[in-house]
């Protein structure tokens, strides 16, 4: 595979390594010229789509409008990557915590919903990290506890999805602050993002462990407040497969999103940091996939 992602092997990973050429951002006209559909039939589930599976409860990167259509950066990230693969985008609405199993089971050929990119996980399935995800605690309107960071959270109602990333970190924090003598969180977790921010704006929890991108987004309409913003950042999120051979496909799509600078038109868009600002970012974009 020529360009941003070049095939390797490192240990138990085959890594995809290119350079990322800053390009200019391309006309509609010219994106849809460069498509060049794959010359033999993908591994997909069903003929003709590609069908992802996303958990809509995550704005401004997924979620479900007033009029009840599916949206955001993943979805529009999702329907490019099926376009530029000749396929037609389907999605599969349900929630996190199935989204794994599924995908082993062929349920789906792609996670689309941000999952953080962790070494245990890359030995599970495909993963092509596309952008950095940092942490925030994000409180009621206007922060009424002066909240700065978790340390002032000590004793305090914490809601987190449960099951994720999010939730390990929080543990982890809150572990390491008792250690230190502070007194531990009431951490609560719930099944969506959207149930522990209905918590929070009913006074069941003080303040949210979630995604940066995600409080700006309520703290823009008004609803809370980021308290402390930046957590853990570095944190890549990927897409995942099974399939190596989709997982190249769907590679060499997002590889052509990026020289025709797609890809950065996009994530601007929706505010969120690209995968150039990740702390471990040497000029280079890596796929990683257990061979």
């Amino acid at each position: 595979m020529k360009g941003l992602f070049k095939t390797g092997v490192c240990s138990r990973l085959a890594l995809a390594i290119g350079m990322l050429a800053v390009l200019p951002i391309a006309t509609q006209a010219q994106a849809q010229s460069a498509v060049k559909c794959p010359v033999e039939p993908l591994p997909v589930t069903k003929a003709g789509y590609l069908t992802m599976s996303i958990n809509p409860t995550i704005p401004p990167k997924q979620y479900i409008d007033k009029q009840g259509n599916l949206i955001g950066l993943h979805v529009d990230l999702g329907n490019e990557i099926a376009r530029r693969l000749c396929l037609k985008p389907e999605y599969a609405r349900v929630q996190f915590e199935v989204q794994i199993p599924g995908l082993q089971n062929k349920r789906w050929d792609m996670i689309n919903t941000g999952l953080y990119y962790t070494e245990a996980r890359s030995k599970l399935m495909q993963l092509t990290p596309y952008s950095v995800n940092a942490l925030a605690l994000i409180a009621a309107a206007g922060n009424p506890l002066g909240i700065k960071g978790p340390e002032d959270l000590a004793g305090h109602v914490v809601g987190v999805e449960i099951a994720g990333f999010e939730e390990k970190k929080l543990r982890e924090m809150d572990a390491a602050q008792v250690k230190q003598g502070l007194k531990p969180m009431n951490i609560r977790v719930f099944n969506t993002y959207g149930e522990t921010f209905l918590a929070l704006g009913a006074g069941q929890v003080e303040a949210v462990f979630a995604g940066d991108a995600i409080g700006t987004y309520y703290q823009q309409q008004g609803k809370f407040t980021k308290a402390a913003t930046g957590l853990l950042p570095g944190t890549p999120g990927a897409f995942a497969t099974v399939d190596i051979k989709l997982a190249e496909a769907i590679t060499a799509a997002l590889q052509s999103m990026y020289e025709d600078g797609t890809y950065a038109k996009m994530m601007d868009a929706y505010g969120t940091t690209k995968i150039d600002a990740w702390k471990l970012w040497e000029g280079k974009i890596r796929y990683y996939y257990n061979p």
